[in-house]
């Protein structure tokens, strides 16, 4: 079983054609170790270990020409369910569910916008292990173009609902999953993300310094997009690995 509830954010992965220099870069930017798959067609899929807790994955790219992306994992009792209904609310079935070894059961989809997310349905591998700590996955954000359009379909497909918060002069949305908000939402913003920036999901890892490390990733090959900055969130920067995959680093207040 997922230690996460159904609808909720249960684990990230890298698909990147630079796999080797992502097992460098992330486990000395946030203290990882990595396991290796010796499934021979997992093409080395790395599972990232943050004391001895799965965290993350790593692996190359589906298709040749792909660019290096971290993708955003959402738990599931039923894949096949959740392909359904993103069929019915106007979404895309990129890769119809199927069986991944032993550990589970996944899909990914597209969002009417085309922000692209999966979705894990777990057998022997149950998702990320610790989250909320330093190294460990601790938010997920939707940068979208069609804020309303997103929240009718989350709705139709997962049963979140949004709680909207006006913070300055953008609409910031908590995506609302019982009593729990399980993940963010805002239009694109910022002079690091063009007006034209496609919808997408992101993910954020915790870190107990924000400036510390964007630092130390700019000092192993990294980017940082946007500086550190305070945030509703808390402390945060948006950083480029050095094969240009995106993601974000937080510390929360």
């Amino acid at each position: 079983m997922s230690t996460v509830p159904p609808g909720t954010p249960c684990w990230a992965d890298l698909a990147t054609p630079g796999l080797a220099d992502a097992r460098r870069f992330y486990p000395e930017l946030f203290g990882w170790t990595g396991r290796i798959d010796p499934e021979p067609e997992a093409g080395g899929y790395t599972v990232f270990l943050l004391g001895g807790q799965a965290v993350a994955g790593a692996g190359p790219p589906a298709i040749p020409d792909q660019v290096p992306i971290w993708s955003t994992y959402l738990a599931t009792d039923d894949a096949d369910l959740v392909a359904g209904r993103v069929e019915r609310a106007g979404g895309q079935v990129v890769v119809p569910p199927f069986e991944v070894f032993d550990r589970g059961r996944m899909a990914v989809f597209a969002d009417p916008a085309g922000a692209a997310f999966s979705v894990w349905q777990p057998m022997a591998m149950p998702g990320a292990e610790v989250f909320d700590t330093p190294g460990a996955l601790t938010w997920t954000e939707l940068v979208t173009p069609d804020p309303e359009g997103a929240k009718v379909f989350y709705e139709l497909v997962f049963g979140w609902h949004p709680d909207d918060q006006r913070v300055g002069p953008v609409t910031y949305t908590g995506w609302r999953l019982g009593t729990r908000i399980v993940a963010g939402m805002l239009p694109p913003l910022g002079d690091g993300f063009p007006a034209d920036t496609p919808a997408y999901w992101s993910v954020y890892f915790a870190v107990a310094d924000v400036d510390a490390a964007a630092a130390r990733a700019a000092e192993l090959g990294g980017t940082i997009l946007v500086p550190p900055q305070d945030a509703p969130l808390g402390r945060y920067a948006a950083l480029r690995d050095p094969h240009g995959a995106l993601f974000n680093i937080l510390t929360r207040p």
